[in-house]
């Protein structure tokens, strides 16, 4: 019996889950659930100036926090010729999405996941999450549930129970508008 559903009722909770993604474990919350927002920044310790990547099961659940109208079809094309996949894009943010999830941007970073555990969360609960890896500031990021256990365990209200992809890498993250890269992959 693996607790997919307690993960889902805690993310509607409005609490922080971990669970994991193409390379690392990952923290996500409600991206429009700002206490949420601020429990996760808290139990990462991170800046909240730095923003958060938002990870969904398919471009749809990605446009209400976007203003695609400001890209061209070119530059529409390319990012969505990368999912879903470990590419996560930096791309215009919709002027209602709060800073909490841009920190000093004026956009924001966004993947469609191929992670099948990870789309399933997002379709389930019908939205993206958060995304940033599961580790305390300073330290390795974690690669599986026993190491998040030790960092975060405490911490957390669920962790979903599963196994990070293959790549050995963060995500790579380019901006939509120039195409260059970010962070390496």
């Amino acid at each position: 019996m693996d607790n997919f559903d307690a993960v889902v009722q805690a993310l509607h909770q409005g609490e922080v889950i971990a669970y994991p993604t193409e390379g690392v474990f990952g923290v996500g919350c409600d991206p429009d659930n700002l206490s949420a927002i601020d429990k996760l920044l808290q139990l990462k310790q991170r800046p909240i100036e730095k923003g958060l990547i938002l990870i969904a099961a398919n471009y749809q659940q990605l446009l209400p926090y976007l203003d695609d109208s400001q890209l061209t079809d070119e530059q529409l094309q390319a990012v969505k010729a990368s999912w879903p996949g470990p590419v996560t894009w930096v791309m215009p943010v919709n002027s209602n999405v709060s800073s909490h999830l841009t920190g000093q941007f004026n956009s924001i970073a966004v993947r469609v996941t191929d992670h099948p555990l990870v789309q399933k969360l997002c379709l389930s609960f019908g939205k993206p999450i958060t995304s940033t890896s599961a580790n305390l500031t300073g330290l390795e990021p974690c690669r599986t549930t026993e190491e998040v256990q030790v960092q975060l365990g405490d911490k957390l209200v669920a962790i979903l129970e599963g196994k990070v992809g293959g790549r050995t890498q963060p995500t790579e993250i380019r901006d939509a508008k120039t195409s260059n890269v970010l962070r390496q992959g």
